[in-house]
């Protein structure tokens, strides 16, 4: 949505909101665990590709622009960059949430998608 009179996004997928949880690992540490925090509805538009060398492994990255609707400030339903996404088994990582429209009814989300291969 770039202005006055542009059409409303196709939120037509369906997508788990995630948060991190820190717990005992037993060791002494933690683990980290993702919990489901609701379901959004969202457009999911691919917008970039990009690939990188690890240790034994090669990550593939797609960058997508998600939108969503909107939610107040600090609301546990708004999504935050420490969140993801998930479809299945699709993990999107958010990278960045911003305003996606002057009267803000929607959310502009970057999100990562990363494949090991």
């Amino acid at each position: 949505m770039s202005g006055p009179g542009a059409a409303a996004p196709r939120l037509s997928r369906r997508l788990t909101l995630e948060g991190a949880l820190r717990v005992a690992d037993g060791a002494g540490g933690y683990a980290i665990v993702w919990q489901a925090l609701g379901q959004v509805w969202a457009e999911v538009t691919p917008v970039g590709a990009r690939e990188r060398a690890g240790e034994s492994v090669t990550l593939s990255g797609v960058t997508y622009r998600i939108r969503v609707r909107s939610a107040p400030e600090g609301a546990p339903s708004r999504p935050r960059p420490d969140q993801r996404l998930r479809e299945g088994a699709r993990i999107f990582r958010i990278t960045a949430v911003s305003e996606a429209d002057p009267s803000g009814l929607y959310l502009t989300l970057n999100a990562v998608e990363e494949v090991r291969s």
